[in-house]
């Protein structure tokens, strides 16, 4: 069968910074490396593009929140970026964003960002998961690492303050491990919600900085001058963060679950350390065991931008067979 690649590509992206708007942005100059124009749409505007909502030559790639739209589209694939928790979301929401999958499912092929979610979507949800793509990582953290001369002083939070990214449970040993390391400094990039509550907790320590929200290029300059990144969400649906981090030679702590332990199982106990159990204890043992290690080489090559949109046109059914899967290039 003849492949019939897209002559354009609709990505809807996120209402915020990061998420699924960094993951659409960077999904989009995939295409643009393979030769195919990608454009990012707001869902609330995805119906003010009707004609294209119902041509077969344009692949549209919808997030959750423009689900609504699938019945209506012709060649769509949606993306589960995580799954719903009712304990952060609610429950309303999080029942709405079961039937958006379930919607999902009826009229157009459901991706998940990572076994760990398809496994939860399926064995959970009852979910029919029809293929795992992982997130692509911004091509410029693949490019510029730096000139391997700067100071690695800091242990580094990067990513947004809310309470499912557990920060009541890493700050604590951030600051902990920092006591005990006069030379180290804290760094806390993003901003969110619970903004308040980080700033009551480190007000008058001079050793941490509250950095807020930064672009890319500034994201870099950071995770260059850090030696441990650390997370605290035990259900982190891949991780850009953790990509980011260990393209520029950071070790990185992480829960002993959630999807970011697929990125590199290899270099758990090397660059990357889990910890498992209450409290902060086991975050701070691990942020130890970082700290004394050093940094290991990892080839993040399959997650380039390019790699990962290669991928959604092999798993597009309108220009791939199962038999041609990911087995041949776009010209």
């Amino acid at each position: 069968m003849k492949r019939e690649y897209p002559s354009r590509i609709l990505i809807t992206g996120g209402h915020e910074v990061g998420g699924v708007s960094s993951f659409a942005e960077t999904l989009a100059e995939g295409f643009a490396a393979l030769g195919i124009s990608a454009e990012i749409v707001s869902p609330s505007r995805i119906f003010a593009r009707w004609r294209d909502l119902r041509d077969p030559r344009v692949l549209k790639i919808l997030s959750t929140t423009a689900v609504f739209a699938v019945p209506f589209a012709r060649r769509a694939i949606c993306v589960a970026h995580g799954f719903p928790r009712p304990d952060v979301q609610g429950w309303p929401k999080a029942l709405g964003v079961t039937a958006s999958f379930k919607v999902a499912g009826w009229f157009a092929q459901l991706v998940a960002v990572s076994y760990y979610s398809a496994i939860h979507l399926r064995a959970i949800f009852n979910l029919r998961v029809d293929a795992v793509i992982h997130d692509p990582l911004n091509d410029a953290f693949l490019m510029d690492k730096g000139n391997g001369l700067e100071v690695r002083d800091c242990i580094t939070f990067a990513g947004r303050l809310h309470s499912s990214k557990g920060l009541e449970r890493i700050l604590p040993a951030m600051l902990a491990v920092l006591d005990e390391n006069p030379e180290l400094r804290v760094a806390i990039v993003g901003d969110g919600k619970v903004r308040p509550l980080v700033e009551a907790a480190v007000r008058g320590n001079s050793r941490v900085e509250l950095v807020g929200q930064v672009t890319p290029s500034e994201v870099r300059t950071w995770l260059r001058r850090t030696k441990v990144f650390v997370s605290g969400c035990e259900t982190e649906a891949l991780g850009i963060a953790y990509l980011e981090a260990l393209s520029q030679g950071c070790n990185v702590v992480m829960p002993a679950c959630g999807g970011g332990v697929e990125i590199a199982p290899e270099l758990i106990g090397s660059a990357i350390h889990l910890y498992s159990g209450e409290g902060s204890e086991p975050v701070a043992r691990a942020l130890g065991r970082a700290l004394a290690a050093a940094p290991a080489e990892i080839s993040l090559a399959a997650y380039s931008s390019r790699a990962i949109a290669h991928a959604y046109l092999a798993a597009d059914t309108y220009c791939a067979t199962e038999s041609a899967l990911v087995t041949e290039a776009v010209p």
